[in-house]
């Protein structure tokens, strides 16, 4: 396995200085983000670390063999089956960008969310997914690419109640979706956190899931149990959790990483950092990214698995 982090955290840096952040810390590899120019609808949004609709593939390999750091995969989060169809349309677009530039720089990954009308069911929106994704992932595979789609429900705020903006949010749906689109090519960025908030197990899935594993993230989340019991599971999620640095909250990470390499997964885990108290400043954000691989480095070889 390989240890690096997300690029959002770094939206001040351009690409060059989030690689060299990246090596001089001992970081393996970065997700590196790819948002098309415009306006951020929500936080860790908008960041584009490398501009894929005009990819200078030269310049990018530079930086990477200068560095010695490796890309993961190339990110970018929208909702691809929004109601707006002038929404949906820009995010299915960029998706296919993100897919070609993966392509032609080598990478062969690039992660993103099935999308999702937070206003629908599950079942109501199945017809647009089907409508939707077969033909980015006949597009991904056709490029021998990955897809690593994030677990997060994206429920967050009070425009992606109820159902929130990604269908791809717990077992029972990956399992759909895999039989729906059963192409190796087609997976998980699989995120533990989220599951905690959800009251589901953040490990067990991954035996079942193990050949979806193409990406992961290291997120932590802390679940007040006083306020739950207050406000309840309908309630906004963040009134009872909190996103946390690995080894701030509820996540097993010993347990985590155990599984991990028992199920054959040498792929990248990248840091994602959406924990507020490190968040005022640029070095406290950097300060973060360095917790949290101190902790991490305790459950990975430096020579990898």
């Amino acid at each position: 396995m390989k240890l690096g982090f997300v690029s959002a955290i770094l939206a001040d840096l351009s690409f060059a200085e989030v690689m060299e952040f990246a090596a001089a810390e001992g970081f393996d590899c970065v997700e590196v983000m790819c948002w098309p120019v415009g306006k951020a609808e929500r936080r860790y949004a908008g960041v584009m670390h490398i501009d894929v609709q005009n990819l200078d593939v030269a310049a990018v390999q530079k930086v990477v063999q200068d560095t010695g750091v490796a890309i993961s995969g190339l990110g970018y989060y929208p909702n691809a089956l929004s109601a707006s169809v002038d929404e949906r349309t820009v995010a299915v677009d960029q998706i296919r960008r993100v897919i070609g530039a993966a392509a032609e720089l080598g990478i062969g990954q690039m992660n993103t969310f099935i999308g999702r009308d937070p206003a629908k069911s599950v079942d109501d929106n199945w017809p647009l997914f089907l409508e939707t994704w077969p033909s980015i992932v006949e597009e991904a595979a056709t490029a021998n690419v990955n897809i690593g789609i994030e677990n997060c429900p994206m429920f967050f705020s009070s425009d992606e109640w109820p159902g929130g903006k990604n269908l791809a949010h717990s077992p029972a749906v990956w399992r759909r979706m895999f039989e729906a689109i059963p192409s190796a090519n087609f997976g998980l960025n699989y995120d533990p956190s989220h599951l905690v908030w959800q009251m589901m197990d953040p490990v067990a899935p991954l035996w079942e899931f193990k050949d979806r594993l193409h990406h992961a993230h290291a997120k932590d989340a802390r679940i007040d149990r006083h306020k739950l019991n207050d406000v309840g599971i309908m309630a906004n999620p963040l009134q009872y959790h909190q996103p946390k640095l690995p080894g701030l909250g509820e996540v097993n990470w010993g347990q985590f990483f155990s599984v991990l390499s028992d199920v054959g997964y040498t792929g990248a885990v990248c840091i994602e950092v959406e924990d507020r108290p490190y968040e005022s400043s640029l070095e406290g954000r950097k300060d973060a990214l360095r917790q949290s691989a101190r902790y991490l480095r305790q459950f990975l070889s430096r020579r990898g698995f």
